[in-house]
């Protein structure tokens, strides 16, 4: 079966480097690794505040990002998709007194906490201030990612690496992290207004079916934990050096060499699952 997996790997991506998988996990049957497999893609990023409570409200109160990037195509008549709304598709639904941001617009994201089921509440949403998330893009969800499952993001330009979730859609090149993600790699962005990266200086390894129970994580914390347990990795040794090496006129024809290759690839991580206990 193992060999029958890396021969598909390959047929799929010839370019693709295959390594060695880790020694088995000595974690609980339940959160043991399973097949060696990841993904990942090299691109640009733009800020995604969606499902943080204070993402969107009405004139006058200030919020994340502006009313009109909730709506498809950030056009005035597109479809309201980063809020909730009334039957009419039009007139918003408000948080209320008990909510964290009263009379805010309640914004929402594809993954959800599936245990809470008033859908009214902002805490059932992924907040994009407080999760490293990534949007769902068609790279990963032909490779097998669902919402929720875990991923790690590298920042060449920073040489940070972080552990997050698939926790939104929406942008089909999967170039768009949450406001914590771009923040937890090092840069300076305080809302959804305005910035972003955009040179291709962002490395998302995708881990598919890595939740496939969909645990809703209510902290960061939490989930660096759960990541960290199922022995999932956010090494980014490779990309660090080549990153250092393109930065090196002495490299500069090594980087030539390399040419603009295809950017996404499949390699051989830790993969775990995490299931109920």
């Amino acid at each position: 079966m193992d060999i029958l997996i890396a021969f598909n790997l390959m047929l799929l991506c010839p370019a693709g480097l295959i390594v060695q998988a880790p020694a088995p996990s000595t974690n609980p049957p339940a959160l043991q690794a399973q097949t060696p497999k990841a993904v990942e893609l090299t691109t640009s990023m733009a800020i995604d505040v969606d499902g943080a409570p204070n993402a969107y409200g009405p004139r006058g109160k200030p919020a994340l990002d502006f009313e009109l990037n909730a709506h498809e195509g950030a056009r005035a008549s597109g479809e309201i998709v980063g809020y909730l709304t009334k039957a009419d598709g039009r007139t918003p639904e408000l948080q209320g007194p008990q909510d964290p941001f009263p009379g805010y617009y309640i914004s929402t994201t594809s993954f959800q906490d599936e245990s809470n089921p008033n859908r009214l509440d902002p805490r059932k949403y992924v907040d994009a201030t407080k999760i490293n998330y990534v949007v769902l893009g068609r790279f990963a969800a032909k490779s097998g990612a669902k919402p929720g499952d875990f991923v790690a993001v590298y920042s060449k330009q920073t040489g940070k690496s972080v552990f997050g979730i698939i926790g939104d859609s929406g942008n089909s090149s999967g170039a768009e992290g949450s406001l914590a993600l771009l923040q937890a790699l090092g840069y300076a962005f305080s809302d959804g207004k305005t910035g972003g990266i955009e040179q291709k200086d962002i490395v998302i390894r995708y881990f598919p079916g890595s939740n496939s129970s969909r645990h809703f994580f209510k902290s960061q914390a939490e989930l660096d934990h759960a990541a960290t347990l199922i022995g999932l990795s956010k090494d980014f040794a490779m990309q660090r050096q080549s990153a250092l090496g393109d930065r090196d006129p002495a490299a500069s024809h090594h980087s030539a060499l390399r040419g603009m290759q295809s950017t996404p690839t499949r390699q051989s991580f830790c993969h775990g699952n995490l299931k109920p206990t």
